[in-house]
């Protein structure tokens, strides 16, 4: 497990103790002969909770403009890319899909960390667009750091927010069906 995946484990595990709230989030053990499927998933009983989250971690100080695609998820033996599994599992579990970017800024500079729906990321990836830039990445809600993790209050009004969203998508959607 890297450093940015374990500081999102133990950030919502403690925030969610902290608020009283019931959810867990952990890692699966990785192998390499099973699949893992997402990097961080949380499990509760409230459906905004309820998710999977892919981490990526970019050193902006090294000159990274983007997230790409290729470059940056893997395709497995049957030619089957990373974000089409991933949306295959969270269609299959019904959980919310976010992709969390860390940006690293280098030394003397605090780490960002922004959490990209993922549908948005499918809907690139299927739009056949190669990258998610860095200015498009910081257009997604940011998790405020807090010390050396990230604060819970970042983390819950975007999701309050990704919901209603999706929400509003599929009302729009079933409404154009039915005319």
């Amino acid at each position: 497990m890297n450093d940015f995946e374990r500081t999102l484990v133990i950030f919502f595990n403690e925030s969610f103790k902290d608020s009283g709230t019931l959810a867990l989030a952990y890692r699966l053990k990785q192998s390499r002969f099973a699949p893992q499927f997402l990097d961080v998933l949380v499990d509760s009983g409230n459906p905004d909770l309820y998710m999977g989250i892919e981490c990526k971690s970019i050193s902006v100080e090294k000159g990274a403009s983007a997230l790409y695609f290729k470059q940056h998820f893997t395709t497995d033996k049957k030619g089957i890319q990373q974000i089409e599994r991933i949306s295959e599992f969270l269609l299959q579990t019904g959980r919310r899909g976010f992709l969390t970017v860390e940006l690293r800024m280098g030394a003397g500079h605090s780490k960002e960390a922004y959490l990209i729906p993922w549908g948005v990321v499918e809907k690139q990836y299927r739009e056949k667009v190669v990258k998610i830039s860095i200015e498009q990445i910081k257009t997604h809600s940011e998790l405020k750091r807090r010390s050396k993790t990230y604060g819970l209050s970042s983390l819950l009004e975007p999701l309050r927010k990704t919901r209603i969203e999706t929400l509003r998508s599929l009302k729009n959607q079933s409404t154009e069906t039915t005319r």
